[in-house]
């Protein structure tokens, strides 16, 4: 049986197995992004130095990728550091490093236990060293896994992969690889980082925040937006899967009429 949000009259009812068992495991996002927002200002509430958020939203980071996998997601792309991101306080950039290095030590049993393949996308080159050797070896030592692939958007910018694909598709054009004639939207998607990814179903921000801050521009033109006021530390088991209800509850035209689908 299918459920739609109006059918659904109060979550506050359902536990979150209920919730779970409402979600329908033919209809998922094939592929979901997330901005995950909010840390500074959960630990600045708390009066908690900005890091504190930042701990507490890597256990959320946990939760999320494991419920995800479970579920059977496909693929998962988290926004953990953009291009932006750079021009915060050096201190914090640090530990901001130094927390996505302790996240894939901690992290890469539950991607082997749960069948997950490790991904990137941005500009990890201008990742320290250490962090990205960890990198790597999560996505040797996942590389011939199954399931879901889990995308990390690493000193990333929408603007920017878009402006890297356009260079690469000019230097095949010069040398002859390529004709101009046969660019087109699907060509033009195989020169982004997310190539031979699933085309983006969701994109969730949390925070209260409504702006998609130059992620993955180009992947999502026909994507289902979803803005909850949940700060990231607090965003629970429960708002992912309500989340997931809300976008199966939408009718998804893709410029045809709601009397077409119905037909």
């Amino acid at each position: 049986m299918e459920h739609t949000l109006t059918q659904i009259k109060d979550y506050a009812d359902l536990t979150v197995a209920e919730l779970a068992a409402l979600v329908d495991s033919l209809r998922l996002p094939r592929h979901m992004a997330i901005i995950m927002d909010g840390n500074g200002r959960w630990a600045a509430r708390r009066g908690l130095p900005r890091i504190a958020g930042h701990k507490k939203g890597m256990e959320v980071v946990h939760e999320v990728v494991e419920t995800c996998a479970r579920l059977g997601v496909p693929a998962l792309t988290l926004y953990a550091f953009s291009t932006e991101n750079w021009k915060r306080p050096p201190l914090e950039v640090s530990f901001l490093m130094s927390l996505l290095t302790l996240y894939l030590r901690q992290e890469l049993s539950l991607m082997k236990r749960e069948n997950i393949r490790f991904s990137t996308i941005g500009r990890v080159e201008d990742l320290p060293a250490e962090a990205r050797a960890w990198i790597e070896k999560a996505k040797t030592e996942t590389a011939g896994n199954t399931g879901m692939v889990l995308d990390l958007a690493l000193s990333y910018g929408g603007r920017w992969e878009i402006i890297e694909a356009a260079k690469k598709i000019a230097a095949d054009i010069k040398s002859g690889k390529m004709e101009p004639s046969a660019l087109d939207e699907r060509t033009f998607s195989g020169y982004l980082d997310t190539r031979g990814m699933p085309e983006l179903d969701l994109v969730i921000r949390t925070s209260g925040e409504r702006r998609v801050s130059n992620f993955l521009l180009w992947q999502m033109a026909y994507a289902e937006l979803y803005f909850t006021e949940a700060l990231w530390p607090d965003f629970t088991q429960r708002d992912l899967l309500i989340a997931i209800l809300d976008y199966q509850g939408r009718q998804r035209r893709f410029g045809k009429t709601s009397e077409q689908l119905g037909s």
